[in-house]
């Protein structure tokens, strides 16, 4: 057993820019009071391993990372059932904290870990970074989640090009972007690019999600723009849709989906935006209209690209609030700040409810920025109804807010 005291870091779920920002900024505290800085690779898999690959840090490693995208310790998704845990792993090198980045998944097992290792008489802390590109997760002052500025920057970029090419072909595009639960994403770069469509789960709050409705409602603003004479547009829809339908409405796709360890349908195996643009253009056909579409899929290019200078500046507040936290003794907590820079602990108990879910936080549609942006989209309304005729019998059938309350 060493007798130099260490901390253990490890990553779970996916990658969100910024993670090496966190990793590189903790080392750097940490090894600047004496404590050796253990990085374990594959995340929980890793602490179930009886040979777990352990990256130990220097300052020189810690420093050349701190800026770039991905991470530099491979990430899992691993979630333990009944493997037994590698005690020894903990003794050998005299662990005191245990450093989880991850989602809401991760922060729960890092938690009942560090429960079952005390009953085992090893009495470590547990430290949780949040995580997610989807900034779902309920943080105080309703601040985000790191790595999600990082991921809707590069999407703007991506959507801005994929836009330009709308206008310069004049045709559409069909995109989807990354949001199990929450239409975050989606609404951000929708928003920042000036998209005549967006498709976001909280918009369905007085009615089932069915792609029948995403179709008609991306149709709405097609004809809206022909009306005008614009003949080109991007409507952008989350994943989050898909994430909200009932089994019976994901069955008419014919696709057969596999899940991931926490249940999660692995939407990264299929490309949505084919799916709807498909649709789309069936539905286009039906109609005899002539326009044409093309998917654009805004996945997994988002979640390592570099992280921009707001994420550096969380990341390295939030690494420093765990070296903080450490020291004033809080443990089985996440680290927080808020929008005056203040650091402070978020324990899993002040938001779970009494099943131990976590609700995840949503885009607030009544909000008046959120209601603004919606005014800013381009679709159908009854005032359209008498020159939409010219390409609908019943142009009542892809009245946007008519849709979203049928």
């Amino acid at each position: 057993m060493s007798n130099q005291k260490s901390i253990l870091i490890l990553c779970g779920g996916g990658p969100a820019p910024g993670i090496n920002s966190v990793i590189s900024t903790v080392a750097k505290a940490f090894l600047k009071d004496g404590y050796r800085v253990l990085g374990l690779h594959e995340g929980f898999k890793g602490i179930f391993s009886e040979t777990p690959e352990i990256k130990e840090f220097d300052f020189f490693h810690a420093d050349r990372i701190f800026s770039r995208g991905g991470s530099t310790l491979i990430m899992s998704r691993f979630k333990p059932k009944d493997e037994k845990l590698n005690t020894s792993l903990f003794l050998e090198n005299n662990v005191k904290l245990l450093v989880s980045i991850g989602g809401d998944d991760t922060a729960s097992t890092a938690n009942r870990i560090t429960g079952y290792l005390k009953k085992e008489g090893i009495s470590i802390s547990n430290i949780h970074v949040p995580k997610t590109i989807d900034n779902d997760l309920p943080l105080p002052d309703r601040n985000p989640t790191f790595g999600f500025h990082s991921a809707k920057d590069e999407g703007v970029r991506i959507g801005n090009t994929t836009y330009e090419d709308a206008r310069t072909s004049q045709n559409w595009f069909v995109m989807s972007t990354m949001g199990r639960s929450a239409g975050h994403l989606a609404f951000g770069i929708a928003a920042s690019c000036h998209f005549p469509m967006m498709v976001i789960p909280e918009m369905f709050e007085s009615t089932n999600i069915t792609f029948d409705k995403v179709v008609r409602m991306v149709i709405s603003s097609m004809i809206k723009r022909k009306i005008e004479n614009i003949n080109y547009g991007v409507a952008l829809i989350s994943e989050g849709v898909f994430h909200n339908m009932s089994d019976s409405e994901l069955d008419k796709c014919g696709i057969n989906f596999t899940y991931d360890d926490h249940g999660h349908p692995e939407l990264g195996n299929v490309s949505k935006a084919h799916i709807f643009n498909m649709l789309v253009q069936q539905k286009l056909k039906e109609l005899g209209i002539d326009i044409k579409s093309r998917p654009v899929e805004l996945g997994y290019e988002l979640r390592c690209c570099r992280p921009i200078g707001f994420d550096l500046t969380l990341c390295t507040l939030l690494g420093l609030g765990v070296k903080k936290l450490f020291d004033e003794g809080k443990s089985g907590c996440m680290v927080t700040a808020n929008s005056r820079g203040e650091v402070t602990p978020l324990f899993l108990s002040d938001i779970q409810d009494k099943d131990g879910k976590i609700a995840p936080r949503l885009v607030n549609i009544n909000s008046e920025f959120v209601k603004l942006c919606f005014q800013n989209l381009y679709y159908l309304s009854e005032a359209d109804y008498d020159a939409a005729k010219r390409y609908l019998k019943n142009p009542s059938e892809y009245d946007f807010n008519k849709i979203l309350t049928e």
